[in-house]
């Protein structure tokens, strides 16, 4: 899997509390392991705060780039003893589409020139939501199949995905559990074919979310 380095500045925060709460006593490893008999039973919402969805498009065949939707909302239904029963529902504000070009971030929001459709998303895009259908899980890894509804388009899509850890969370004490999971779409097939072939039409998408017990 090729990752995004999309944490450095959160990797340095984490070390300096990790070792100021070491200092006083508090706790030095890690609060989340990948432990599957941390996890109880029961429904999470997502830590939209640390919860993110990355893409990677290809830009006219000479490098890939790369973006992150934030603020991840949703739900998760979870039982250690009935996994295949696991239910997701999340929202993806597409509005809040973050890039490291104030030119690019504006013109994938941007409204159609000359009357034109919009070349990506357009002003006010509605959020995107992915809702799981079922769960196969094996082992550690899983493959959750489900719809995305995506600039008014609904089709199947299907995430391969990871439990990286749980536990309790080390300031609210919440249970806490953890994913990651990868899957690759084509875009014109949400009606999103702007500059296509020069922009890439497969994107692939690297998730990371953090689900708290309710």
């Amino acid at each position: 899997m090729r990752k995004l380095t999309l944490s450095l500045a959160a990797a340095g925060v984490a070390a300096l509390t990790i070792g100021t709460l070491h200092a006083q006593g508090g706790p030095s490893g890690p609060p989340g392991a990948a432990d599957t008999s941390r996890v109880t039973a029961g429904t999470y919402k997502t830590d939209a705060g640390h919860s993110l969805v990355g893409w990677r498009v290809n830009h006219f065949g000479f490098n890939d780039y790369f973006g992150i939707f934030g603020d991840v909302e949703g739900t998760l239904e979870l039982d250690p003893a009935n996994l295949a029963g696991a239910k997701v529902d999340v929202t993806i504000p597409i509005a809040k589409v973050v890039t490291a070009s104030a030119g690019l971030t504006d013109h994938l929001t941007r409204a159609g020139q000359d009357g034109r459709p919009a070349d990506f998303f357009g002003p006010n895009p509605a959020p995107a939501r992915f809702v799981s259908t079922s769960v196969a899980v094996d082992g550690t890894e899983a493959k959750i199949t489900g719809d995305l509804t995506l600039n008014g388009v609904t089709k199947p899509v299907t995430l391969d995905a990871e439990f990286t850890g749980a536990g309790a969370h080390p300031f609210n004490m919440r249970q806490t559990v953890g994913f990651e999971a990868e899957t690759t779409i084509k875009r014109s097939e949400w009606n999103l074919g702007g500059f296509i072939p020069m922009v890439g039409d497969e994107v692939e998408l690297e998730i990371t979310v953090a689900f708290e017990k309710q």
